[in-house]
């Protein structure tokens, strides 16, 4: 039978329990204590924070057009037929 060598592996789990608990640090209850509860909440932080980065510039344009169209509003404009004229 095949001899397999011994694997010693307390240095790697540690160091990917200590990253995980460092990335929940703030977070409320056993989300910041306990490993599992922590490793499930940072990775729907993550997910949450990856699409929010997106979410974020979506955001930001809708805001900017409705303050650009109250703006030129005032000079009997709206918003589309401000940026026609730009062109």
């Amino acid at each position: 039978f095949l001899k397999m060598t011994r694997v010693k592996r307390g240095n790697v789990s540690r160091k990917r329990h200590k990253k995980v608990l460092k990335l929940s640090k703030g977070f409320r209850g056993a989300g910041s204590v306990l490993f599992r509860t922590s490793n499930q909440q940072v990775m729907k932080a993550l997910r949450y924070s990856y699409r929010n980065r997106r979410q974020k510039k979506r955001d930001f344009r809708s805001l900017w057009i409705s303050r650009v169209n109250a703006a030129v509003r005032r000079f009997g404009l709206n918003y589309s037929e401000f940026m026609n004229y730009l062109k």
